[in-house]
Formats: structure tokens, sequence, C-alpha cells
């Protein structure tokens, strides 16, 4: 790839998934989690102060980047403000340090080989969405790291188009508000998101996955937390007196195994069990409940806690303790009642020849809090998917058109 010269998004992509931005459950108490993150932050300041942008801040104590676009219109209309949002940090489920991304010219639609020694292949079989990149170009990884396109994919395309509309002046548009957040992945991108100084009227976050992508439609979603007590005594004599705290928790988790995300799709919600660590005396057992129906998940919380009790009076005591907290609510609600949103989107994509394809997002963004505090923001395709894995990959005929969506949705108002 060296002293080869790509559009400005690819060139964009490239520079920053080189920058390691993982951020870390275990230091979600504070944003952000990882001071690492703050590497790409500070790149994205100066590069927008580079372009020209206005009002460009760095929110150095949490790493937000904000920066502005004044509206250049001659004419006095009224045009709403729209702001773009993307997350820098990646998931910690597999490293993000040393990313080497590798392009594959005119994909020829079959597997994919990222390292042969490692055996790591990107199949069709799997990743079926690879079937619509046939003839176009990819970035993949090496099979080491995963690649970030989650989502510096949309950090890429809202850098490149605001250089676009900041490099031509003589293209008239409404405020256009940027703002990059840390932390998205480990449920913490907005927690200190300036609304009010962002300045927009609404806005989308650009982080989903194949073009064509807008969904309004998220999870409800809550995590949880079970201690189990157990009881250690030399094994030899270990016969109606132990209890394996491991073989407790286990038995809990068989409890909710049954609906878990490798058995569901579409709008079907799900228990996932992230992590279990410990030992005969105490394991902790942490994972996460979704559904998009609010009745539903709220149903779900209800099984946990009666499973719990089921448990504890099977035992006699109480050996199960679980703490659940909400981490965000479905942004359907709020969304519906400004239908224009969704709309500018759709005609945006079908200006730029693609076919729209609302669908509900199986997972969170940052929209959903921040469209219950006020500022309604829709969720738009990156053009990377298979996130969260080493088998992660971008198209950049998709990227680049994905930009252009971004322009559209900034001058349709403007024609209005």
């Amino acid at each position: 790839m060296e002293g080869q010269t790509y559009s400005a998004v690819v060139e964009n992509f490239l520079r920053y998934v080189k920058i390691d931005t993982q951020s870390l459950e275990q230091y979600a108490d504070k944003t952000p989690s990882t001071d690492k993150q703050r590497d790409l932050a500070v790149v994205l300041r100066d590069e927008l102060l580079g372009l020209g942008a206005s009002n460009v801040r760095y929110d150095e104590e949490h790493c937000y980047v904000y920066a502005e676009i004044p509206s250049n219109l001659k004419r006095k209309i009224r045009v709403p403000s729209i702001g773009f949002i993307a997350h820098m940090d990646t998931s910690e489920a597999v490293s993000g340090a040393q990313v080497k991304p590798r392009i594959i010219k005119d994909y020829d639609g079959e597997d994919i080989v990222l390292n042969e020694e490692l055996g790591i292949v990107t199949r069709v079989s799997e990743f079926p969405m690879l079937k619509e990149c046939k003839g176009k170009s990819l970035i993949v990884t090496d099979g080491n790291t995963l690649l970030g396109g989650d989502d510096k994919a949309g950090v890429a395309e809202i850098m490149a188009m605001a250089e676009y509309f900041l490099s031509h002046p003589e293209v008239e548009h409404g405020k256009i508000c940027i703002g990059f957040t840390p932390d998205e992945e480990v449920g913490n991108g907005v927690a200190f998101f300036d609304i009010k100084g962002f300045g927009a009227d609404f806005a989308y976050t650009v982080d989903g996955g194949e073009l064509g992508e807008i969904s309004y439609e998220c999870f409800n979603a809550a995590g949880a937390k079970l201690t189990v007590k157990g009881k250690s005594v030399h094994p030899g004599s270990a016969k109606n007196i132990m209890k394996n705290a491991i073989t407790l928790a286990y038995e809990f988790i068989a409890t909710i195994a049954g609906e878990c995300p490798e058995n569901t799709e579409g709008y079907e919600g799900f228990y996932h069990v992230d992590s279990i660590h410990g030992d005969v005396e105490k394991t902790v057992v942490e994972f996460i409940i979704r559904d998009h129906d609010s009745e539903k998940f709220a149903q779900r919380i209800r099984t946990v806690e009666k499973n719990v009790s089921m448990l504890n009076e099977k035992y006699g005591e109480e050996r199960f303790t679980v703490e659940i907290k909400e981490q965000y609510r479905n942004m359907r609600e709020p969304i519906e009642k400004a239908p224009y949103i969704m709309e500018y989107a759709k005609k945006a994509m079908q200006r730029a020849g693609v076919a729209p394809k609302v669908s509900p997002i199986r997972g969170g963004t940052d929209g959903a809090k921040l469209s219950f505090d006020g500022l309604l923001c829709p969720n738009i395709c990156t053009g990377s998917e298979g996130h969260h894995g080493r088998n992660e990959f971008a198209c950049i005929e998709d990227m680049e058109t994905i930009v252009e969506i971004l322009k559209n949705i900034v001058l349709l108002p403007c024609e209005e």
C-alpha cells in the first residue's frame, strides 16, 4: 500500500486503524477507560483544525472531540443543524494493537485467508455479506488483530465529509456538527457528551455495518453480575458437604443458555454470558440481557431474578446473588415522533444509488442514550462488517459511497 494514493476516506481509515484505541470494561468506572484513546482524539482535533473547522474542542478530561462547519447559506432560509457522531474506541474482544491492514483489490468472492500460519480464514459461508463485495476492494487484517472498522470507518467517513465541505466553500449547506466519543464499546460513550454545546438539532451515529443499513431501533439492555458463594472442603471427604461455586454457577447458566446470541436473530432477544471466573468458594458470572421489546425485556429480568430465588430455595440458603444494571433503552419511541430524520437518510441513500434497508440494531449505539436525552440520533451504515473479531473487513467502494450519503444528508434540507 505504500506509495499508493487512495480516496480521502480510505487514507483516513488506514491511518486511524493503526492507532490502538481499545477500551476496557474493567476500567469503565472512569471515562475514558483507557488513556490510549486520547491518541486518536488528539489526531482528530489537529486534523480538524488543519482542515479549517470551527469551534474545534477537545475535552481533555473525558476524551471527546467536537467541531463545527458553519452554515454558508446565502439565502435566508431556516435549515436544521445536523450532527454526525462516531466512536473512537474498539472492542476488547480482540487486540487492536499493531493493526496491519491489507487491501484486496477486485475481490473474487471466495474465502479469504488472513493468516495461513494461524489458520484464520474469513469464510463466505460465515460472512455471507461478502457476496455483495465481489469485484470491489476490501480492507482486511493479517489475522492477528481486529481491523477497527467499528467504528473507525465511521470516523474516517465523517472526516472525509468534513474535508469535502471545508474545501468546497462554493457548495451551500447548513450548520454541520461533528462529535467523536470514547468508550462506546463499554457502554459509556456519551456519559459526558455535551449535547447543548454540540449544537445539532438532530444527529446520526455513523456506526452501522452493511451499505444501506439505517436503524432507529436497538435493544433494551442491562448488564448483570451473578455472585455464587460456595463451600470448600477436602475433595476426599466432600460428599454432601462441598458446594462448588463453579458447578453452581453453571447450574444457573443452564437456566438461560437456550436463548443465547448464537440461537437468535432479528427481533429475538437473548442472554449472553460474557465471562466466568472464580474458584470453589466464590465464582462470578457476568452476562448481558437484551430485547427490543420493553415488556419482554422486563420479563427477562424477572426470569433471572426468579431463577436466582429458585436456586437459593433449592440449596436452602442464599448462595446466589445478582446485581442488574440498566445500560440503555430502545430509541424507537422518541425517533418515531420525528419521521423526517429517517426520511433524510433514506433519500440521501437513494440519491447515492443505494436501496435503504431499515433494520433493528442487534446491539446498542451511542444514539440510544442521546435520543432519550433530547438529541434524536438514528444509526447509519459504515461499510465495515464482521465487527469485534479478526475477520472484520471494510469495503472501499461502500465507504466512499457512505461519504456521498453523508454529504447528501447535509444538502437535502437546503433544497426544500
